[in-house]
């Protein structure tokens, strides 16, 4: 058995993972099409797409339609492992005598798989067989998924990854949408987190107002679906959809839509204007660059998280 060290508990509450990869969209079709053609191989598997996309998910829906369901889904998050580490790590699962067997393996999912060490790449292009040699025990056994933020290609072409360990990767390449081009699916996942959180918080299941939804359908969603996630998490524990989606109400998108038209200003009031739309200015660039992460924004804009959250509710208002 493989090491339970090197294996990750992953629990989802009974709802399943399908949920956050369906939809109606036409950019998931295909994606749903090419995962279950794809899930019960062997074939590596390299994912591609902006944070928040659900990468992380998908991998876990192709271990568990694959035929190593039921057995260890193990993760390396590459960005955090010091070669040391990883070291200690592979080659564990490399001399475990279940391992060389590739039918009792499980999967081995490599997180951000761009960030990896230069001198680990070599060590890895090693250590996955190439599809046409004969097994060998040093190779790593089971089935595996990869996933990055970047442009693979790219960093192929600058030297920042060995090309021969991509292609290796690469047996298929899956290119998961970022949310704002499949909002069709919108209301799915809505729907499915607000089941999800009234579970886990023992709550009674919400239904959100037209109103919500229709802010929900326009917002560029630059966290993805994790963003999204987190929002009805947030609603759901507040049983307030009000609060819950403050820092959506300040988007630069929403903003942009409703400008300020003040009729023959005096320059007193039009500096004053002025102040107030730089200020807004700033405290949006401040929430883009910390992801919306209220407190953080605090401390770039030196200010304290309270007078923040009291500018943000001048902002929501009308100006005056």
């Amino acid at each position: 058995m493989v090491s339970r060290e090197f294996s990750v508990s992953c629990s989802f509450p009974t709802l399943g993972k399908q949920s956050y990869i369906s939809g109606i969209s036409a950019e998931m079709q295909p994606v749903q099409r090419l995962i279950s053609e794809i899930a019960a191989t062997d074939i590596p598997v390299l994912l591609l797409g902006e944070s928040g996309t659900g990468k992380e998910i998908v991998a876990l829906h192709i271990h568990d339609l694959s035929p190593y369901r039921g057995l260890p889904f193990a993760k390396l998050s590459c960005a955090a492992l010091t070669p040391e580490s990883l070291e200690k790590r592979v080659v564990k699962f490399e001399k475990e005598p279940v391992a060389r067997n590739r039918n009792s393996a499980g999967t081995l999912f490599f997180d951000e798989i761009a960030e990896l060490d230069a001198n680990w790449q070599r060590r890895l292009l090693h250590l996955i067989p190439d599809g046409n040699a004969v097994p060998e025990s040093q190779w790593l056994a089971g089935r595996i998924i990869s996933c990055t933020t970047r442009d693979m290609e790219a960093e192929v072409q600058n030297g920042g990854f060995r090309s021969e360990l991509y292609y290796r990767l690469a047996g298929v390449s899956l290119q998961l949408p970022p949310l704002r081009r499949r909002r069709e699916d919108i209301p799915v996942l809505v729907q499915h987190f607000l089941r999800k959180y009234a579970m886990v918080f023992r709550r009674a299941e919400m239904t959100l107002s037209d109103g919500v939804i229709r802010l929900f359908m326009e917002y560029p969603w630059p966290g993805n679906i994790r963003q999204l996630e987190n929002v009805i998490k947030r609603i759901v524990a507040l049983e307030n959809e009000e609060l819950g989606v403050t820092d959506l109400k300040v988007s630069p998108t929403l903003a942009r839509s409703t400008p300020v038209n003040l009729p023959s200003p005096s320059l007193k009031a039009a500096s004053r204007t002025a102040s107030r739309q730089a200020e807004r200015q700033l405290i949006l660039q401040a929430l883009e660059k910390t992801h919306w992460n209220r407190k953080k924004a605090a401390e770039v804009l030196q200010i304290s998280y309270k007078s923040l959250l009291f500018k943000l509710k001048q902002i929501e208002g009308p100006e005056s």
